[in-house]
């Protein structure tokens, strides 16, 4: 009855906040920005007044599949935000310089989730597979399984917490850097920008509650059986 609780309570916050995202993001992506400027040109002048010149900016199909990939030092967006010229998309491409900062300048939490994505990478994959393996094998016992899925979500966790700080931290940049350049006007504009990032960021809170959940579910039975032990 837990589990079935935290599935449906998870499921529905994420189910919201990507809704959230599609309808905000939906709204602040039909009116041009003043200064007429795309995605793409804001993520330029964002990265040369940063001192960025070895980052390429490319695009990509598919709605909100916007990145920055640390590891070839690309800033893929969507094509709606590479080429669009709304508050959402000028919003979308200087969040993402924000991560392209914060890589040159070797911000921590940033190096930590680097650091982290392999072992998380595979935490993800076990979470999956342990409970098929126990289920239709019978090869794993159920405190052992539980031990394994409890770490395996502390893991992911843990790593849905470091993101946090990367995320809200490349949107105060992005704020900061619109508005210092002029790429957006205070008022609406702003205050659109500011809702698509606020809205996005509620995806990764998403995330971490859901993950937290998860780990909690796996570790107090195993905590309770050692008490009554």
């Amino acid at each position: 009855m837990t589990m079935w609780v935290v599935i449906l309570a998870t499921t529905a916050l994420s189910l919201w906040a990507a809704a959230r995202v599609r309808s905000v993001y939906s709204r602040y992506s039909r009116v041009p920005v003043a200064n007429g400027m795309t995605g793409a040109e804001t993520a330029a002048m964002i990265l040369r007044q940063a001192g960025i010149y070895d980052v390429e900016i490319t695009h990509q199909e598919g709605m909100l599949g916007d990145h920055y990939d640390p590891i070839h030092k690309r800033l893929v967006l969507s094509s709606e935000n590479y080429y669009g010229n709304s508050p959402a998309a000028v919003g979308v491409a200087a969040h993402e310089c924000g991560h392209a900062i914060q890589h040159q300048r070797a911000y921590a939490p940033l190096q930590w989730r680097m650091a982290a994505v392999g072992i998380t990478t595979y935490a993800n994959q076990l979470v999956w597979w342990l409970p098929l393996l126990g289920m239709f094998t019978g090869l794993i016992q159920p405190y052992v399984a539980f031990t394994l899925l409890a770490v395996c979500w502390g893991i992911i966790m843990l790593f849905n917490l470091i993101t946090l700080p990367v995320e809200f931290d490349a949107s105060r940049r992005a704020r900061v850097m619109l508005g210092n350049l002029g790429i957006i006007m205070p008022g609406e504009e702003a205050a659109g920008v500011s809702r698509v990032l606020n809205a996005a960021a509620w995806t990764y809170v998403a995330a971490f509650v859901t993950s937290l959940a998860y780990f909690l579910v796996h570790l107090l039975p195993l905590l309770g059986g050692r008490s009554r032990d």
